[in-house]
């Protein structure tokens, strides 16, 4: 059965994203794995890999409209957790944490460059 593996965002301020990912990601057990060509950075851990780069092609890097990227919690609290420490990193609040149907629980934010990334707990 196939799985996804990893996600990757856009950045054009690689020094700020990689400082508010290095703490947002490290907050989850999700450390730095090595430097990516484009002055990016690759974090992993047994969920699987993420990255924040900057654009291939070389152009500035866009977010995608109708993107996003999930990250799955065992519990409401980390969910909650997560999210806060998204905002106190800069991120800003794209919809708070919350029952968005009955057992899925959700909250929403956008990185420094306004990616697109969710935190939740089905169940």
């Amino acid at each position: 059965m196939a799985q996804l593996s990893y996600f990757t965002v856009g950045s054009n301020k690689l020094e700020e994203a990689k400082a508010f990912y290095d703490a947002l990601l490290g907050s989850i057990g999700m450390n730095p794995r090595f430097e990516h060509p484009s002055g990016g950075r690759l974090y992993d851990s047994d969920a699987g890999l993420f990255g924040v780069l900057g654009a291939y092609n070389g152009e500035p890097a866009c977010v995608g409209n109708g993107s996003m990227c999930g990250f799955s919690f065992d519990t409401r609290e980390e969910v909650d957790a997560f999210y806060a420490k998204a905002l106190e990193l800069g991120g800003t609040d794209d919809g708070p944490p919350g029952e968005r149907a009955p057992g899925a629980y959700f909250s929403y934010f956008r990185d420094l460059d306004g990616n697109k990334l969710c935190a939740y707990k089905f169940g």
